[in-house]
């Protein structure tokens, strides 16, 4: 292991955590704590500096055991951390490479933006920025993606090509609808999360709160608790 994975797991076992078959120090910025099926713990490399009270967060979230609303609030306690953007956890993020244009993309993205603009008038006023809708042909098994700028700002949406091929435009409907409730959060200034604020407007709007299932197989996702 790494210094940093030997000192997160040093800290996590004296504060309470299970043991686990391994703990990897990650680089991820989009999953800042996970555990997987065989009990292999990732947590990003900048919590080996974190308080214990973030750490006591971290070892409640991936307890199964942890009521829900006490899960809610460790998870708060962990993206708070992230939020307030030390140097270890603050590293730009290293630029993803555009989707190679393939024949019928500029169909596909039109049908999408206007898609996108039928959305918002008729579930937020008009209220939601137009933003640019990418389509990636690497999402396995996020079906669609919000990304957001260093200070927080909406940048684009991006749908999963496998999705659409594999689901069709019902499904990508939902996908685009998911990620709109999103950027709403972002709009009124609210955290972007799957929290209790997004299940009551994902309610709202009628579109189901979860946007992650395998497009390619029908094997389910490796991580069963993650941020």
């Amino acid at each position: 292991m790494t210094a940093a994975a030997d000192m997160l797991l040093e800290r996590l076992t004296a504060l309470g955590l299970r043991p686990v078959e391994r703990l990897r120090a990650t680089e991820n910025r989009s999953v800042l704590v996970s555990l997987s099926r065989q009990r292999v713990l990732s947590v990003h490399r900048g919590y080996a500096e974190a308080p214990d009270r973030v750490l006591k967060a971290i070892v409640r979230f991936v307890s199964r055991w942890t009521p829900r609303d006490l899960r809610q609030a460790a998870r708060h306690e962990i993206v708070s951390f992230h939020d307030a953007r030390p140097e270890s956890l603050a590293r730009p993020a290293r630029p993803a490479r555009p989707d190679r244009p393939r024949p019928g993309d500029a169909e596909v993205l039109e049908r999408l933006a206007l898609l996108f603009q039928t959305l918002n008038r008729r579930h937020f006023t008009d209220a939601l920025p137009a933003v640019p809708i990418r389509l990636s042909g690497r999402m396995r098994t996020r079906l669609g993606h919000l990304s957001l700028d260093q200070a927080g700002r909406p940048t684009d949406i991006t749908i999963s090509r496998r999705h659409l091929a594999a689901h069709g435009w019902d499904e990508a409907e939902q996908t685009l609808l998911h990620e709109m409730v999103h950027l709403w959060q972002c709009v009124i200034g609210h955290a972007v999360d799957h929290g209790p604020q997004f299940r009551a407007k994902a309610r709202e709007v009628g579109v189901a709160a979860a946007a992650r299932r395998w497009v390619t197989s029908k094997r389910k996702p490796a991580h069963v608790s993650a941020i």
